[in-house]
């Protein structure tokens, strides 16, 4: 993922900004009293994770999801999948595995947002819906220069999406957060439909940290610099996580991005060590990495 990459780094304040002042408000609001927790890479290609699997995997998937409890599935942004593959896809990954798909590109990118987006809408839905209980919350992310004059999409398209299945929305633009009448339409919108506000941690791209829940739900798309730093900014999220915690939140989506990707495996191992001494979280860890897979 090179969304947000810089050159130098050690150059970047990565200190987290202060949560919003509605956050603290939005999970009183929407606390159902219960807290899980899913963590994981955003693919499970072996050669995109090289020295994570053991010599002789014959399924990556299935041994993937033997070592961490959720996907962010990116493949699906790129084409529309067959349902036979969802179905595939259940079948091989055990009890209690989510999987978190981005939206085809036909959507966000292509037709963006448009009125006649519905049919990939439709057909979309009806193919992922075979992961039944494995499906996560499907993701959104919008092109960046998809600003707030096209807000009216954004509300045809959140009206329209079935309530039932939770849906979590990446705004890139930067005046969806930087202009205050319209961030604060944005967040009522979010909030009186249930839609997941994501946040986005890059180096280059400071200001998507606008730190502002929509409702019980932090869905943080994590992007390391394979660089140091990116042990403290995990860090620092486990404390913010830990104050939310505190707060009610109950959903906890966090998935790690690298530049390059092989090095995701270690530093989501960290995560989950540090989330299950800091929160009380019993999430199981990696047993494998080859001797070859290091950080830094």
């Amino acid at each position: 993922m090179q969304f947000g990459k810089v050159e130098n780094p050690d150059e970047i304040d990565f200190i987290l900004p202060e949560d919003h002042k509605d956050t603290s408000e939005v999970l009183r609001k929407t606390n159902t009293g219960n807290l899980s927790v899913y963590v994981g890479c955003a693919k499970w290609n072996k050669q995109d994770l090289k020295g994570f699997y053991p010599r002789g995997t014959k399924d990556e998937l299935e041994y993937y999801s033997k070592q961490f409890n959720s996907i962010e599935l990116n493949a699906t942004f790129y084409r529309i999948f067959p349902e036979d593959q969802f179905k595939k896809w259940y079948d091989k990954t055990p009890s209690g595995f989510k999987f978190f798909p981005k939206l085809v590109q036909n959507i966000s990118h292509l037709k963006r947002l448009n009125d006649d987006v519905q049919p990939y809408v439709d057909e979309y839905l009806s193919h992922v819906i075979h992961l039944k209980e494995k499906l996560g919350t499907i993701f959104l992310q919008l092109h960046g220069n998809f600003g707030p004059k096209n807000f009216d999409r954004v509300v045809k398209f959140i009206e329209k999406w079935p309530k039932e299945i939770r849906l979590a929305v990446e705004f890139r633009h930067t005046d969806w957060f930087n202009d205050q009448t319209v961030a604060d339409e944005l967040y009522y919108l979010l909030e009186e439909n249930n839609i997941t506000n994501i946040i986005t941690d890059t180096a280059g791209r400071r200001d998507l940290l606008h730190m502002r829940l929509t409702n019980n739900e932090a869905f943080i798309r994590y992007v390391g610099a394979n660089h140091q730093t990116d042990y403290t900014r995990l860090n620092d999220w486990v404390k913010r996580l830990k104050k939310w915690k505190s707060l009610g939140i109950n959903h906890i989506h966090f998935f790690v991005h690298q530049n390059i990707e092989k090095e995701s495996p270690l530093l989501s191992r960290y995560f989950i060590q540090e989330l299950n001494m800091n929160l009380g979280t019993e999430l199981g860890l990696p047993d494998h990495f080859s001797n070859d897979l290091t950080l830094f």
